[in-house]
Formats: structure tokens, sequence, C-alpha cells
């Protein structure tokens, strides 16, 4: 169990549920006071003499005046989710009526909660390690199956179970290797160096497979920019009309229509593509307001995860199309290319027209076809082959960088008994190794670091 700040020992209150106008509210408090502090307003029972996880009915009043008609949520500590006594108030979702409950339980010594200090308080009572609390934060943000998926998992500990496993080895090995410094007189080895090298080995593959992870963890929790780049009258805002089943961009024959860059996310297999529809590219302009539009274009395709470059089949010759792809070659672009106005045309004469080219989809964005294929082949570009499973996935950049520390870690450990440094040395790298793994789960951590953590959640969770 974690040991508990100053002034973690009063009672908190704060809405748990979403702020406007709903069917119902729900208001939560934890602290030693939580029970006192309803019961005084409830004078429907008495429940401080009622047992833990039930349910009670009846009108909430302060001085004689009637509240609302709520339902007592009753949870006595430790079973409950932070580890103290809950109790959870379910009223009519008017937020003037809400707001008037808060202020009653304020009024009787309750404060209100900071943002993240429900799950604050389950992490510094045991209830979740740092990990699986910050994983709840995830699971409220999630809004694809994947991205719910990954946070479940490791709300569920499934990624602290990696990281148990290999610091209990390693704490293993490094009280051996303590033992030896206190025989150092009689230099005698306790820690055999070959499980040693063995056990480092594991411990680096399982890390590297973890650290890889968050390139698809971070896809998964953030999403993939695509910017949809082309010269002016490509389709560029057919295509993204055509992706998202509506007139989201203004069409016209007009080249040049799309002056600014406008953006739309798109859920395709439970990963989200924030696509952005960019004013044509062209080399030369006269028009200020189209060359400012360009600019923006360039920017974004510079910044976007994948680049579409649509090109208009019937106007762009080979050669051309060979020269974009050699310039976003050495700019290292990840890019798709999509062969648009292709219903004139078969789709044999166009492989034939692009033959030294491969990996061309040909759409036709006007009438929608083939868009389908297209949104595949973005996610097998984004996935490259890896599957979301059950596997533990990495999502959070703190977990990412604390794992690149344990590598480097586990390198300088390798390195010091490939030169058969002294055994106090090699002992400092594995506290270090151990101090970083320690890290991600909340074994070690500060003050400031947990406020910091917490801050970003939700009030009320």
């Amino acid at each position: 169990m974690h040991g508990k700040s100053i002034g973690w020992d009063d009672t908190i209150v704060a809405l748990a549920t979403a702020q406007g106008i709903g069917a119902i509210g729900v208001i939560r408090l934890s602290g030693r006071q939580s029970i006192n502090i309803v019961n005084r307003l409830f004078p429907a029972k008495d429940l401080t003499q009622a047992p833990s996880h039930t349910l009670h009915v009846g009108y909430l009043k302060e001085h004689g005046k009637v509240l609302d008609e709520v339902v007592i949520s009753l949870f006595k500590g430790p079973k409950s989710y932070t580890g103290e006594d809950v109790i959870e108030i379910s009223g009519h979702g008017s937020p003037y009526v809400l707001q008037q409950i808060i202020q009653a339980c304020v009024n009787q010594g309750a404060r209100l909660a900071k943002p993240g200090e429900y799950t604050q308080r389950a992490f510094l009572n045991g209830k979740l390690d740092l990990a699986q609390a910050e994983a709840v934060a995830d699971l409220i943000a999630s809004n694809t199956e994947a991205s719910r998926k990954t946070a479940l998992h490791n709300i569920r500990g499934g990624f602290s179970e990696h990281l148990s496993v290999l610091r209990d080895r390693l704490i293993k090995f490094s009280a051996l290797i303590e033992l030896e410094l206190d025989f150092s007189q009689e230099d005698v080895e306790f820690a055999d160096r070959t499980q040693l090298y063995e056990l480092l080995t594991e411990v680096q593959q399982t890390t590297q497979q973890l650290a890889a992870s968050f390139q698809l963890g971070n896809v998964i929790k953030n999403g993939v920019s695509v910017a949809i780049i082309g010269k002016p009258n490509a389709g560029k805002s057919t295509l993204l009309n055509a992706l998202l089943n509506e007139n989201r961009a203004i069409v016209s024959d007009i080249a040049g229509t799309t002056r600014d860059t406008i953006e739309e996310v798109l859920n395709i297999d439970g990963i989200l593509f924030r696509l952005i529809d960019t004013a044509g590219i062209r080399e030369h302009t006269h028009d200020v307001i189209e060359s400012i539009g360009m600019e923006k274009a360039l920017a974004k395709m510079q910044q976007a995860d994948v680049v579409i470059y649509l090109f208009d089949v019937n106007e762009v010759s080979s050669a051309e199309l060979q020269s974009t792809i050699n310039e976003f070659n050495n700019k290292k672009l990840k890019y798709v290319l999509v062969g648009n106005k292709a219903d004139a045309s078969s789709e044999a004469d166009l492989r034939n027209k692009f033959s030294s080219i491969p990996g061309i989809t040909f759409i036709s964005a006007k009438e929608n076809r083939h868009t389908e294929v297209l949104k595949e082949k973005l996610v097998d570009l984004v996935l490259q082959g890896k599957v979301t499973t059950d596997d533990t996935i990495i999502t959070n950049a703190r977990h990412f960088h604390a794992l690149q520390e344990v590598l480097q870690s586990l390198i300088d450990i390798r390195n010091g008994l490939d030169n058969n440094i002294p055994s106090d040395l090699i002992a400092l790298d594995i506290r270090r190794c151990l101090h970083y793994l320690g890290e991600i789960t909340g074994e070690i951590t500060t003050e400031d670091q947990l406020d910091y953590i917490f801050s970003k959640f939700c009030i009320g969770k």
C-alpha cells in the first residue's frame, strides 16, 4: 500500500457524470466522513447502520427543504473504487438541482474534488498501480474499439504483470550481487554471471517489444493524420466527401476552390484517421490567398503521418508521377498513390500507362468507386501487418520514455559484465533499471509527479 500524503484524510465531492442536462446525474463522495455527511441530508434511513454495497431510495433534505428524490449507492472501504468509504448520489439531471446537492455536501464538511482525485486516492490506497490508473483516463477518452480494448487490458493489469515479472527477477539478481559486496574480501560470487546474461537477454527482448509497440499504441490512442495532396482540381475535396459519405468540402469544377485546409475524422477498422483536405499544390500562382493556402498544404504534408497523393490519371504522365515519388522519398514521407477519375479508362489501360510504378490505387471519387480499397490500404499502411489483439500495447508517452531508460540501463549492465567491472558498479546499473521500471507502476514516485499525472484526468474521476 502506498503511503498517503498530508491532506488526504478529508472527504471530497464532485459530479461524476458529464456536465449538462440529462435524465440523471451522479454525484460521488469519497473519504472518512462520506457516510456521515450524506446521512445528515438523508432522513429516510440511517446510512451509518446500512451494509456496504446497498441502494437506498429517499429524499435529500437540507434545513427541512427537499433538494431531490435520489438513489444512494453505499460502498464501505476498503471494498470501493478508492479504498475509502464512497457514496454515490443518483439524482435528476438538472444542473441546478445537482449543484444544490453538491453545495449541501460542502456545507456539511466535504470539499470539491480536484481533477483525477478519486483515481489518485485509489492509487494511494493500493487499489490500482500507476499504469492501471493512467489506463482509466485512457478508457474514458477512448473513441474506438481498439483504444477501448487496449485501455481495458491495461486496467486489468496486463502491462503491470509484464513489468512485475521483469522487476522481480532483476531484484533477485540485484540482491545476490549486493550480497557479494558484503563478502568482497573473500572474493566470492553468489550471482551466476551466465544466468544474468540470459536474464538480460530475455528482459531486453521483452522491453524492446513493449517499447516498439508504442508506435502502434500512439496510433490507437491519438489516430493518424492524413494529408490529401494533389494538383488543383485533382478531386481532393470529392475524395474527402466520398470517404466521409457527406458533402463536407466545397466542390466545383473551378481549379483551386479549396484555399485552406479542412479536417475531418474517419474511423476505419477501429483506427481514427484525421483527414486533411489541402489547397492544390502548383509551382506558380499570382493569387495571394491561394499562395497562403499552398504554404499551409506543404506544412500539413510535412506534419502528416501519411500522405495521400491524388492525381488525375488523364492529366499526369508516368514520368511526372515518378518525379513526385522521388520528391516524397527524399522527404522520407509515408504515402499512398491514388489515381483519380479512372471511370473513363479501363484498369488494364491504366496499369499499362503506369506500368513502371507499382502500388497505385485507381479510383473514381465522383462515382465512389474503389474508395473501400483505399481505406483498406490506409489501414494496412498504418498497422504494417500488426494486429490489435489482447497483447500489451504501450499508449502512454511516459511509459515509453521510461522503457527507453530501462533499455539503456540493460545495455550498461551488459557492457559492465563484458568488461568485468566491479560488482558495486553493476549493482548501481541494476538499481537504475529497477528505478525506471518502478516509475511506470508508481512504486517510485514523487508528489509533484503524481499531481501532474492526475491533473490531466476529468473532475469526478
